[in-house]
């Protein structure tokens, strides 16, 4: 079975920073395009970030673009969200997902999830 666990979320004030980690066990990182997405409370869930299979590719939603950077490591099976210049409306569940076989912003093509991880920011 394929799992996907993010680790790495928690209280930060406005203007700090945070990494999450994604772990992913049952396939390699080359395998898919991996996403990052997040859902606020009351709110829908929303693309965040992906990387391509290679790692040669990424692509942002414009709220994050120069703020977020996304990243892995093969080796570790690992994919990253390095947050900075934290604002309080980047407050949500952020979740790693994984798409098998394209290249897409919409969450309908992301066959695994993780849990999630809560990320906080206060004002």
């Amino acid at each position: 079975q394929v799992q996907l666990v993010e680790s790495g979320g928690g209280l930060v004030q406005a203007g700090g920073s945070l990494r999450l980690s994604c772990v992913v066990s049952g396939r390699t990182l080359s395998s898919s395009t991996m996403g990052w997405f997040r859902q606020a409370p009351g709110k829908e869930r929303e693309f965040v970030a992906r990387i391509s299979r290679s790692g040669g590719f990424t692509y942002y939603a414009d709220s994050v673009k120069g703020r977020f950077t996304i990243s892995k490591d093969n080796a570790k099976n690992t994919v990253y969200l390095q947050m900075n210049s934290l604002k309080p409306e980047d407050t949500a569940v952020y979740y790693c997902a994984a798409d098998p076989t394209g290249w897409d912003s919409r969450e309908n093509k992301y066959d695994y999830w993780g849990q999630g991880t809560q990320v906080t920011v206060s004002s």
